[in-house]
Order: C-alpha cells, then structure tokens, then sequence
C-alpha cells in the first residue's frame, strides 16, 4: 500500500507539471490496465512487445505477468521521473525482477525508436487528446513503421473525452480535437478489431485494439495518414 501510495503521489505531481504529456490524475486502474495487456497473452510464440508511455508501470505489472520465457519487452518512457520508478521497480519488486533481464527501460520520444526494430503487440498510454494533430500523425506513422506483419495494437481514451472537451473551448482548439478525431476514426475504419468499454474506471474509458498490416506497407498506410491529416486540417 505504502509503495501504491508513493506511485500516486509521484504520478499526480508529474500530472501537475507535465500535463501535456501525462495527461491523467491517476495511474490506469486495473481492468483498464488488464484489457491494455490482454493482447500479450494472445500467441504463444516468442513476441517482442512495446509499451509506449507506461508511466508508474500500471499497465507494465500485467503485461509482466503474461511475458513468456522468450518474450521481449521494451518501455518506452520519455518522463525521466517516470523512467526511474519502472528502473526501481525491476530492481526492488519480486514479480518484476524475475523477468527484468527480458526487459528495456528506453527514456526517449516513441518517434526515435530505431525502425528496424519490429513488434508483435505495441500497447500505448499516451494521451493523444493533448497532442497536436501533426504529433498524433508522427506517432501513428511510427506505430506502423514498428510493427510487424499483422502486428496488435492497443490504446485507449476516456469515453466522449474529444466532445466533453469540444463544448468548452476555443475554435482553434475545437479544429484540434476534430483533426485527431477524423485521423483516428480513420485508423478505426480500416484496423481495429474490437474494443472494450472500461466502465469502472475512473474516468470510464474506450480500449481500442487494432491489428496492423506491418511495415511491408508502411509507407501506403503513411500516405493515406498524411493525405487523411492534411484534409483534416484543411475542412476544419
């Protein structure tokens, strides 16, 4: 309880300072967290997995416990702080010590992950309601670049987040919202194959989960992003 505790405190002070990128009070809660990993137990062959903005390790504990003896998986972190309690923890925390040598901890943006590195399953927490269409365009291009032939993908957003947003704010920020809605609802269409509404957590949330084509067709799939982004833009 005492180290859940300390978690929290650390999670809300860097929610204070870095909203931007932290983009939520708490940690996921533990069936958001569960339905995030649920991908990892899907395949019993040897995976490389990344988790993109595991923040405290809410997520990473049950992806953790799903790893089999030849899985990889890597942490892509760009909070230092943050970075440093998932450091600790692989040291300090039984469960996470039994497999830390299976794991990376990479402080850096998701964009400068090396390109010939390819994963089965990407599960990201980043809050892509407070980026800029043009970043959440980077990092869907990257997604694609990274992954693997018909490779899962799972994320997740707070139920009606982009419309509870969209009555109480300016016009350009209204053009914003849309942009990513329009780019999202785009990734929908073509890639995701279920998802799960998370009513008990706080707030309650949507898990997408898509399944990409790999980077065989990365820079088709680049091309339809930008071309969706750019009209985007343009009819806000």
């Amino acid at each position: 309880m005492h180290k859940r505790m300390a978690e929290y405190l650390v999670f809300w002070r860097e929610f204070r300072q870095t909203f931007h990128s932290t983009g939520a009070v708490l940690p996921s809660g533990s069936r958001l967290a569960k339905a995030l990993a649920s991908p990892v137990a899907a395949d019993e062959r040897p995976q490389r997995i990344l988790e993109v903005g595991p923040g405290t390790g809410a997520v990473t504990g049950h992806i953790l416990r799903q790893l089999g003896p030849d899985d990889q998986l890597d942490l892509v972190e760009l909070n230092a702080r943050f970075a440093d309690v998932l450091r600790t923890r692989l040291k300090e925390e039984s469960a996470w010590q039994r497999v830390a040598d299976q794991v990376r901890v990479l402080e850096m943006p998701v964009e400068q992950i090396q390109e010939d590195t390819n994963y089965d399953v990407i599960v990201s927490g980043l809050p892509l309601n407070n980026f800029s269409c043009d970043l959440v365009q980077q990092i869907f291009n990257q997604f694609h670049r990274l992954a693997a032939e018909r490779a899962r993908l799972s994320f997740f957003e707070y139920v009606a987040i982009r419309k509870a947003k969209s009555l109480f704010c300016s016009a350009s920020e209204r053009r914003r919202l849309f942009g990513i809605d329009r780019m999202l609802g785009h990734e929908f269409a073509r890639w995701e194959i279920d998802r799960q509404c998370i009513l008990g957590n706080v707030p309650p949330a949507w898990v997408h989960h898509l399944q990409l084509p790999g980077n065989s067709r990365t820079e088709v799939q680049e091309s339809k992003i930008n071309s969706t982004a750019a009209s985007c833009l343009t009819n806000s």
